[in-house]
């Protein structure tokens, strides 16, 4: 409902109100009024009535009517036969059946005495009090007439219709987005509630547009930060892109003189024996033999491995069971090389499965497994009592930012990793000994078929006795391989 509409219903109500509050408690007392002259007028004719001594005569009122009998025929009730007993001769007044006001008088005679009844209808009195009655309702009507006028004419309009109106006004404007209508203006602003809520809205709306505006600057601002941000972007990148490149060419040299530095050894034997195999006419004893076979053999391992670091493809996983990869990777390092009573201990559960590339990762366990061994054996030179020490590998299940992952352990009871490799341990060529059993490759290797499977290897050495402590942790569930991750699949010695 409307302003206006709800301000007339009031009106309406209100007059409702004052009229029933006027009128109903005015009706009982003009009607006492009226009643009591009728009475009045009753015992006048009454005693003039007894005074004549008889009741058919013409009477002063014509609306007046007297007549006499016991009291149960003019049909009077006990206690105004008793008031009226009580003053013989004298008229009282009563109300009747019907509630007619009259007066009535016990008039004695020689048998006992009789009861006169006189009833007067006064049908001016009776208008009068219509007409005060219609007067007063008028009167109402006029009054509230004239109220609902000033309000409507006057006071509602200045002082609400109006302002609300101009408040509705610069709401539209504002929905619009019409700035110049949407403040409204100081000088039609009242002093009172509604012009309070004018002054606060007009606050509200200026703050709105300050902010409004500073983000617009601010946005400015983030576009130019952004088109600086997208050409420095494709600066960094083609930077990176020439980092790899440098990265790459750094890395090569690197390689070029580790393969030179290996390939000077075994060449020089190879030399001497061919060159002694040239001079004897062909026939070689089977120890030289054996030996050149040996350097051969070396020669071929550092060509793929070589290969193998430089290749990648993605790794095609599926279901493996741990502990069978362990098995298979420590029977390949059992038929490849002498163990030296060197024994590898295999403690993975029968039930735990990992998705992944299972040829891989045997790859991977074979690297740490010799890696391990080699380590072993190099320090029986110093810890005598280490002959029957073993390689151990065991694995378990945990849950880490809401992923199990597979945490596989191989430990050994080496010299441990020396301080100054174990930081660059996965970088090729980081093998503090190149000799004839490795090729300084094989950690790098298992660094990148781990880290394509979406894991990380690990290295740190033992706290509670000399040796190293290698952790392969990869998701139980494989994730897609970084596009860019290089991983090798030879299987590579790697010693320490």
């Amino acid at each position: 409902m409307r302003v206006r509409k709800k301000v007339l219903f009031l009106h309406t109500l209100f007059f409702l109100g004052l009229a029933a509050i006027l009128l109903v408690p005015l009706r009982p007392a003009i009607t006492e009024v009226v009643e009591q002259a009728e009475i009045s007028e009753a015992r006048l004719i009454l005693r003039l009535a007894i005074a004549r001594g008889e009741v058919d005569w013409t009477t002063p009122a014509p609306e007046a009517v007297v007549s006499k009998g016991s009291g149960e025929e003019l049909g009077l009730d006990s206690s105004t036969m008793s008031l009226a007993r009580a003053n013989p001769g004298r008229p009282v007044g009563a109300y009747f059946k019907d509630s007619v006001a009259g007066a009535v008088a016990f008039v004695p005679t020689p048998a006992g005495g009789e009861y006169w009844l006189a009833t007067v209808t006064i049908p001016e009195s009776r208008r009068a009090v219509l007409q005060l009655y219609l007067l007063t309702a008028v009167s109402l009507l006029a009054v509230y007439a004239l109220v609902a006028a000033a309000l409507e004419l006057f006071v509602l309009p200045q002082h609400v219709y109006g302002p609300i109106g101009r408040m509705l006004d610069a709401d539209l404007a504002v929905q619009e987005g019409n700035k110049e209508h949407e403040i409204i203006a100081d000088s039609v602003i009242p002093a009172d509630e509604l012009g309070e809520i004018m002054r606060s809205r007009n606050r509200t709306v200026q703050a709105l547009r300050r902010h409004e505006a500073a983000l617009a600057e601010a946005l400015t601002q983030l576009e130019v930060v952004a088109t600086d941000l997208k050409r420095k972007n494709h600066l960094l990148e083609a930077a990176q892109r020439n980092l790899a490149d440098a990265d790459r060419l750094a890395s090569l040299g690197m390689m070029s003189a580790g393969i030179a530095h290996e390939l000077n050894t075994p060449l020089a034997v190879l030399k001497g024996l061919v060159e002694k195999l040239n001079a004897e006419g062909g026939t070689m004893p089977p120890a030289q033999a054996a030996l050149m076979l040996r350097v051969v053999r070396r020669l071929e391992r550092l060509g793929e491995s070589l290969l193998d670091f430089a290749r990648a493809r993605p790794p095609q996983t599926r279901p493996a069971d741990v502990r069978t990869i362990v098995e298979e990777a420590a029977t390949l390092v059992r038929l490849d090389r002498e163990r030296g009573g060197v024994g590898i201990v295999n403690d993975t559960p029968p039930e735990l499965k990992v998705e992944c590339d299972s040829d891989r990762m045997v790859q991977v366990m074979v690297n740490l497994l010799r890696n391990s061994c080699d380590a072993i054996r190099a320090g029986r030179g110093t810890n005598p009592n280490s002959a029957d020490h073993a390689v151990r590998v065991a694995a378990e299940v945990s849950e880490r930012d809401g992923r199990e992952w597979v945490s596989i352990t191989v430990t050994d009871d080496g010299p441990g990793i020396d301080a100054e490799v174990l930081t660059r341990l996965f970088e090729p060529f980081a093998s503090t000994r190149l000799d004839a059993h490795g090729t300084g490759l094989g950690l790098a290797v298992a660094e990148g078929i781990v880290r394509a499977h979406g894991g990380l290897i690990l290295a740190r050495n033992r706290t509670d006795r000399p040796g190293a402590i290698f952790e392969v942790m990869l998701p139980v569930r494989a994730a897609p391989a970084p596009v860019e991750s290089q991983e090798p699949v030879a299987s590579i010695q790697e010693p320490r």
